[in-house]
């Protein structure tokens, strides 16, 4: 397994108090993220799906250390993550990636596209001349549909399905071998998120890659995932093979969230 995590869990404190379920005070907290194990074996998409608010995103940032959980185990082929600092989780972090939903949020608009995408090359790889960068860059763009011109353009002059593609270089430019997306699609357009889908299917051949993939669409996990666990109030209640999730659930929420869909990819 490239990945195994076991009983993580994160909660805040709850904002205000007043507004808290019944018999909480202000002094309470809200459990995003509670207990959730898992493991993932190398080239799979696993994916987490879930309703907004369910803790997706919050895992999703902890499998990084962005987010820095309260308590449980983070082992990534086979070292302990929550242990690690410095330079040994440098080294690590290198090999792990992240594709943030939002396009344009996610890419800093006073940089051109070919620093944000040289970027963790600058940080990890220092030894690189100008040149060399250059053309890992120019590469890497063309790669994700981009064409060399792109470099010298800023953010606000591509479109979201382009942003994206921006994104997913930067996150590949180290040629990683786990990338968490985050609702990678959720804000482009329908055709553009299968187009985006499409590319990052392509990539996890060419490159190796291994997925989690954080999701709200049941169609979009349909389509990308080899397995599929689904989140409720911050645990998993359901996983499984995606077809038989998707096809024969379990869980009465299972059951609820395929029910509000018109109809499952085949």
């Amino acid at each position: 397994m490239i990945l195994e995590v076991r009983e993580l869990r994160k909660s805040y404190p709850r904002a205000g108090g007043g507004l808290s379920s019944a018999g909480s005070s202000g002094g309470e907290r809200f459990t995003a993220v509670d207990g959730v194990s898992f493991s993932v074996a190398a080239g799979e998409t696993f994916a987490i799906v879930g309703e907004s608010g369910c803790g997706k995103t919050t895992l999703a940032r902890m499998l990084l250390r962005l987010i820095e959980p309260d308590s449980g185990e983070l082992r990534f082929e086979g070292a302990d993550l929550l242990k690690l600092s410095g330079e040994p989780l440098r080294v690590r972090r290198r090999q792990m990636q992240m594709i943030f939903q939002d396009p344009f949020a996610s890419l800093n608009p006073r940089m051109r596209v070919g620093a944000i995408v040289a970027e963790p090359l600058e940080i990890h790889e220092p030894g690189l001349s100008g040149a060399e960068r250059r053309d890992q860059v120019a590469a890497m763009l063309k790669r994700v549909g981009l064409d060399e011109d792109a470099t010298k353009r800023y953010p606000h002059e591509f479109s979201g399905g382009q942003r994206q593609r921006v994104g997913i270089a930067r996150a590949l430019i180290l040629r990683p071998k786990l990338v968490v997306a985050d609702e990678p699609v959720s804000a482009l357009d329908v055709s553009v998120g299968a187009q985006v889908l499409l590319l990052l299917q392509e990539l996890q051949r060419e490159f190796g890659l291994t997925y989690i993939f954080i999701s709200h669409s049941l169609p979009v996990v349909a389509q990308i995932a080899t397995r599929v666990a689904v989140m409720r109030s911050g645990r998993f209640v359901e996983t499984g093979d995606v077809d038989l999730v998707l096809r024969r659930p379990v869980e009465e929420y299972t059951k609820e969230l395929l029910a509000a869909v018109p109809e499952i990819p085949r």
